[in-house]
C-alpha cells in the first residue's frame, strides 16, 4: 500500500449520498446471483441458517428495498431493520448529526412504521483532525443525532466509533412489531397516485453553496441565481434533510397507502424504478410534476449534465417519501401533510406533499415525461412560502 491516502469522493462527483452506495444495477445483479445460489443449492453452508428462517410464516423483505423484514420465532412478530451512513455534506456539525439520524429513520418511515425501538450510531472520526477540533466537533454531531432520535420517539443505546481518513456518520434503526404496523412496498395498483413529501434539489443546493467561494464554479451559475438565493436554498435544504418523515409514515396508514420508498442516493427516478420493480401487479409509474427547491432547476440546467435534476437522477440525502396512494385519498393526504408541517415548522414553512404522477398498467418501470411541470418550492420564511401555505388544497389536475 502507498503511504498516501486518496481524498474522499466529492459530493459533486458522486452525489451527496451516492459516495457510499454501490451502483444500483451492479447491486441488483449481485443480489440476483446470491438468490440463485440459494435456490439451486450452490450456496455455502453458512447460508443454511437463512433457509431455516424461510420456514417462518409472515411477511418477508430482503436486500434491495429500504428495510429488511424478518419474521421472528415469537408470537407472529417481525424484525424491521435498516442501516445507512455517508460523508458530511453541511458545515454545521449539529445539523449533520440530525440529518444522518433522519436519513436512517427514513427507511423505517417508508414502511409506514412510526415507532423505532432502538438506534445505534456509526461514527468515523477523521485522523486528520487535531485533538481540539475532534473534541469540539464530534460531541456536537453526536448530540444532533441523539436529539433527532429523541424527536422520533427512540434513543441511541450504542454504536461503533473508529478512526478513518474521513468523517463518516450514520446508524442502525431497529423495531420489532406486528405485521399490521408496517406496509409492504408492493401493493400499487393502476389508478393510484404518486405523492412526494419533500422537494428535490438538496444536492444542487449543497454544491451551489460550496461554489460561493469557488469563482470558476460560481461564474457558471451566477446568471441564473444570486448569492442570497443560494444561501436561502442551502438553509432550506439543510432543514428539509433534517426533518423526519414520521408524519408521512403515520398518514400512510390513515389514507391506505399501497407502497412507498424514500428518495435518497439514486434520485427520484432511481428509487421510483426500484419501487416499481417490487410491485406484485404489472404497473408502471409515470411522473408529471417535479417539486424542486427554488432556483435549483435553473442551476442544474446551467451546469449541463452534472446533476440531471429534472431527469430524476440527481442524488438526494434524507429526501421525502414517494408514496402510492388511492386516487381518492391523495389530495387529503397532501392537505394534512401541509397542515401538520405548517403547524410544526411555523414561519411560513413550505413543508407538505405534492402529487407528482400516476400509476398505470405497465412493465414495472418508472419514467418522467419529456416536459415535466417544475414546481418551485420557496424557502421557509419567505413571502412566497407564506402565500403558498394560504393557497387551496392540491388537486389531481
Amino acid at each position: 500500500m502507498s503511504g498516501t491516502t486518496p481524498p474522499p469522493p466529492s459530493a459533486e462527483a458522486l452525489g451527496t449520498e451516492a459516495c457510499c452506495k454501490v451502483p444500483q444495477e451492479a447491486l441488483l445483479k449481485l443480489l440476483a446471483g446470491l438468490e440463485k445460489d440459494q435456490a439451486d443449492g450452490t450456496g455455502k453452508a453458512e447460508d443454511q441458517a437463512s433457509d431455516f428462517g424461510q420456514q417462518l410464516p409472515g411477511p418477508r423483505l430482503g436486500v434491495g428495498m429500504d428495510c429488511c423484514v424478518i419474521p421472528l420465532r415469537h408470537g407472529g412478530l417481525s424484525l424491521v431493520q435498516t442501516t445507512d451512513f455517508f460523508y458530511p455534506l453541511v458545515e454545521d456539525p449539529y445539523m449533520m448529526g440530525r440529518i444522518a439520524c433522519a436519513n436512517v429513520l427514513s427507511d423505517l418511515y417508508a414502511m409506514g412504521i412510526t415507532e423505532c425501538d432502538n438506534m445505534l450510531m456509526l461514527l468515523s472520526v477523521s485522523q486528520k483532525m487535531n485533538e481540539k477540533d475532534r473534541e469540539r466537533v464530534m460531541p456536537i454531531m453526536i448530540q444532533g443525532f441523539r436529539d433527532a432520535a429523541e424527536e422520533g420517539g427512540t434513543s441511541v443505546t450504542g454504536g461503533q466509533t473508529v478512526i478513518n481518513p474521513w468523517i463518516i456518520v450514520g446508524g442502525v434503526a431497529s423495531v420489532v412489531c406486528q405485521p399490521n404496523e408496517f406496509i409492504m412496498p408492493d401493493g400499487a395498483v393502476p389508478g393510484d397516485v404518486l405523492v412526494l413529501t419533500k422537494p428535490l434539489g438538496t444536492q444542487v443546493a449543497v454544491n451551489a453553496h460550496q461554489w460561493l467561494d469557488q469563482p470558476e464554479r460560481w461564474n457558471k451559475i451566477k446568471l441564473v441565481v444570486n448569492k442570497e438565493e443560494v444561501k436561502e436554498a442551502y438553509q432550506e435544504a439543510m432543514f428539509s434533510m433534517a426533518t423526519l418523515n414520521r408524519t408521512a409514515a403515520g398518514l400512510m396508514h390513515k389514507f391506505q397507502a399501497h407502497a412507498a420508498t424514500d428518495v435518497t442516493g439514486y434520485g427520484l427516478l432511481g428509487h421510483a424504478n426500484n419501487l416499481a420493480a417490487q410491485q406484485r401487479n404489472e404497473v408502471a409509474f409515470v411522473i408529471h410534476n417535479l417539486p424542486i427547491l427554488a432556483k435549483m432547476a435553473a442551476i442544474s440546467k446551467a451546469c449541463g449534465n452534472l446533476f440531471n435534476l429534472v431527469q430524476g437522477t440527481s442524488a438526494e440525502t434524507s429526501g421525502g417519501l414517494l408514496v402510492c396512494l388511492p386516487r381518492e385519498q391523495a389530495a387529503k393526504f397532501c392537505s394534512e401533510m401541509k397542515s401538520q408541517s405548517s403547524g410544526a415548522g411555523g414561519q411560513g414553512a413550505p413543508g407538505g406533499a405534492w402529487i407528482i404522477g400516476i400509476v398505470e398498467k405497465g412493465d414495472r418501470r418508472a419514467r418522467i415525461i419529456d416536459k415535466p411541470r417544475i414546481i418551485e418550492v420557496p424557502p421557509r420564511g419567505s413571502q412566497a412560502a407564506t402565500q403558498e401555505n394560504h393557497s387551496s388544497s392540491p388537486n389531481l389536475s
